[in-house]
């Protein structure tokens, strides 16, 4: 019996061995350089255009929302843009234009450093704590504190602080940085 079973072993074997070399024979005509074993032509035609598509779409949004952040900037730049070239009107101006400020007896309009100011009506006096108060453009000279305004003239505040002191109401014009008390 012992003479029986050793060549159903030795056949049993070699086919083990034939079997474990077809498996390797096979495997390793898996993949080669002109066909991987992920194909070229699937890269080529499902994963670059996926790829590519969720690229471009995260690159479209971060444009988009950057867009809207330069629209923000730039619509702040142009009110406050627009805002200085028209004076805005209220108690406080500064900007390349005259704005009319109406003035009750009493008040005063406080300029900033180069602030000007033109009375048209009624009369008023010059607000400076110390000399010189305006400098009178018109007739090249200088106004200290208490002293009266001329109608028509051009006055220039010098230093932060000056201004004009309304004695009647009044129309003064001014050009600069204000504030009315």
């Amino acid at each position: 019996m012992k003479q029986k079973k050793w060549p159903v072993r030795l056949i049993s074997g070699g086919l083990m061995t034939l079997a474990l070399v077809g498996v390797a024979v096979a495997a390793g005509q898996q993949g080669s350089k002109n066909d991987p074993l992920v194909t070229l032509s699937y890269l080529n035609d499902q994963a670059l255009p996926a790829i590519l598509e969720q690229v471009d779409d995260k690159v479209a949004d971060k444009q988009t929302e950057l867009e809207k952040k330069l629209d923000a900037v730039v619509d702040g730049y142009v009110k406050e843009v627009e805002s200085k070239l028209s004076g805005s009107s209220g108690s406080s101006s500064s900007g390349g234009v005259f704005q009319i400020v109406n003035l009750k007896a009493g008040q005063t309009v406080v300029g900033t450093a180069a602030c000007e100011f033109l009375l048209r009506s009624g009369s008023a006096v010059c607000v400076s704590d110390s000399a010189p108060g305006l400098i009178d453009t018109t007739a090249g000279s200088t106004l200290s504190g208490g002293s009266a305004l001329t109608a028509n003239h051009l006055y220039l505040a010098t230093i932060d602080g000056r201004g004009v002191k309304a004695s009647t109401d009044v129309t003064i014009m001014v050009r600069g940085g204000y504030t009315i008390k």
